[in-house]
């Protein structure tokens, strides 16, 4: 066994990415008589946003482990395409010797809260010499949500065993996470690949009259593990800036709060400002970006760096670090000094919070989010402090 040696990519010009045509296309993409596997219809027209793709394929689970810090998932679908984000998108195309599209969702065995980490992959068959797959893709789709994956060549029928490496976290730690997750682990599961299993799954396909328009496909559920979905806004602690004038920007949704820096680890003079970045419909955590704040105290939020005694503009450049927190969860913060909770009543005067998403998340798409969470405005926030 081993991964497809060759990744087929179509380089995307624009954000426009050209349709896929059934017709004759096994031949165009080199597929033999007898693979199964074609990409499925591309919606045309799609909108530079989350939108509803053209289909979507049926899962299964493989099992499940749990290690003393990470606990995994392990999944499969039929092989299909994705699209890599490295500056520009790229399609990724399906192999005639793909056997199946795996899938793996990490997650705090403590809090059940799903992690971005490094996930490496190991497969064996019946007890044959492992073969390193190799780091798995860091994904979103709209009904698994964040999670690792890639389309996968399995040397036929049989017994297998995954072995998938976690960790470490690519993402600070803080809070109670501030002495855990600081490790790796290497968990296993045992499963039996039967290729016929894997063309039953099949393919389900949306009503024509329905495909590209401004809505996502519900996120799947599962007992035997947690969602990606982020922690609900309404119980995370702090004050809670209200909804921007453009609290949407790139089609994601930009929401933040300011909580005593203590309470995540840090300062007790200082105030923590976090920001959630997350999909719209479905509000999963969107991981690997890179954001930036201002905060201008006492100003319209014009200018340049300042500081003053009373009554000047003060301003203040925070690099937010993404995070991950068992209270926040998934986020991106950063302690500061204006936005100080100490501060008396008499002191308070208006402070403008400008959020700017410098990195779109780097993570792999599904069709319904390949156009989305690529271009951002500033989100702003007017705020008494």
């Amino acid at each position: 066994m081993h991964r497809r040696s060759i990744l087929r990519r179509t380089a995307v010009a624009g954000g426009g990415i050209g349709t896929l045509s059934l017709a004759g296309c096994l031949e165009r993409l080199g597929f033999e008589e007898e693979s199964a596997w074609s990409n499925p219809p591309l919606v045309e027209d799609r909108p530079d946003a989350v939108y509803l793709p053209a289909s979507t394929e049926k899962m299964a689970r493989l099992g499940t482990a749990t290690g003393d810090e990470f606990a995994i998932a392990l999944g499969y679908t039929i092989p299909h395409r994705f699209w890599l984000l490295a500056g520009e998108s790229n399609q990724v195309d399906v192999q005639p010797s793909d056997s199946l599209h795996l899938m793996v969702t990490v997650w705090d065995r403590e809090t059940e809260l799903v992690v971005p980490a490094t996930v490496r992959l190991e497969l064996v068959q019946e007890g044959e010499r492992a073969t390193t797959v190799g780091s798995l893709w860091p994904m979103i789709s709209q009904q698994m949500g964040f999670h690792y994956g890639d389309n996968v060549e399995l040397s036929g029928d049989g017994a297998y065993t995954a072995r998938v490496r976690v960790g470490p976290l690519d993402a600070d730690r803080t809070g109670a996470f501030g002495d855990r997750l600081d490790g790796t682990e290497t968990l296993t599961v045992e499963f039996t690949h039967a290729r016929e299993d894997v063309h039953d799954l099949g393919v389900e396909y949306i009503d024509t009259q329905r495909r590209g328009t401004r809505e996502a496909l519900d996120l799947r559920t599962n007992d035997s593990m947690p969602s990606s979905r982020g922690q609900p806004l309404a119980e995370l602690p702090g004050d809670h800036l209200g909804t921007a004038e453009r609290a949407d920007s790139g089609d994601a949704r930009v929401r933040a709060l300011v909580l005593d820096a203590e309470r995540v680890g840090g300062s007790s003079e200082r105030a923590y400002l976090a920001a959630t970045l997350r999909t719209p419909y479905n509000d999963v955590v969107l991981p690997f970006a890179g954001l930036s704040a201002t905060v201008d105290s006492g100003g319209d939020g014009g200018g340049g760096e300042r500081t003053g005694g009373d009554g000047t503009e003060t301003r203040e450049s925070l690099t937010l670090t993404e995070a991950v927190d068992p209270t926040l969860g998934h986020h991106y913060g950063a302690e500061s000094d204006v936005l100080s909770t100490g501060r008396s009543t008499a002191d308070e005067r208006e402070t403008t919070i400008t959020i700017s998403v410098e990195t779109p998340p780097q993570v792999a798409r599904h069709d319904g989010y390949e156009t989305a969470f690529r271009a951002f405005d500033d989100v702003r926030f007017q705020v008494q402090r």
